[in-house]
């Protein structure tokens, strides 16, 4: 089934038993999520979900997901344009003390009252496609290159001399102040 617009909730149980395709797009501005993780997001998120059982009679949903990103640069907070994508195979349960008999190439899924909210799942996906750090290159990074480089030991003021954080023992041992103190 094509469909521009990927429909925020399904009876993922039917799909599955019709071995159903469902590929379109979700407006990223309908993500908040997303937006608290990433910032405001422009555009769409392209999407294909093929429903279907495999031969344990597990219901299970094979994804592919992709979009690109404003994502805020670490150094300069300015953002840049990522591509995400991100291919993922989802086991439907209808509990969550089922998950544990999922295997491991397979991520749960919780549908409630026969209904699966597919905007959260692609939403979810999306979230864990992200990238740890995101940078411009240093050429083109809006911070400096002094500002890039940390100050090490060679670049501190050598005019002023170094204080000694135990001077103030120092003195007070000459001083004659600490005698008997133990």
């Amino acid at each position: 089934m094509l469909t521009s617009q990927i429909p925020s909730r399904v009876e993922p149980y039917k799909l599955a038993a019709r071995r159903e395709r469902l590929e379109g797009i979700v407006a990223l501005n309908k993500l908040p999520r997303l937006a608290e993780e990433a910032g405001d997001q422009t555009g769409d998120c392209h999407v294909v979900l093929e429903f279907g059982v495999d031969a344990q009679g597990r219901r299970e949903i094979h994804g592919h997901l992709q979009a690109t990103l404003a994502l805020p640069c670490r150094r300069c907070l300015v953002p840049l344009s990522q591509d995400v994508s991100s291919d993922f195979l989802l086991g439907m349960i209808a509990d969550e003390a089922l998950a544990a008999e999922l295997p491991a190439s397979h991520e749960p899924v919780l549908v409630e009252n026969e209904q699966l909210d597919l905007l959260t799942v692609i939403e979810d996906e999306l979230i864990l496609s992200l990238p740890q750090v995101v940078y411009h290159d240093e050429t083109e990074c809006h911070v400096s290159a002094e500002q890039l480089v940390s100050k090490t030991e060679g670049t501190a003021d050598e005019s002023a001399p170094a204080k000694n954080p135990f001077a103030v023992l120092s003195a007070l041992k000459s001083s004659g102040a600490l005698k008997g103190k133990k």
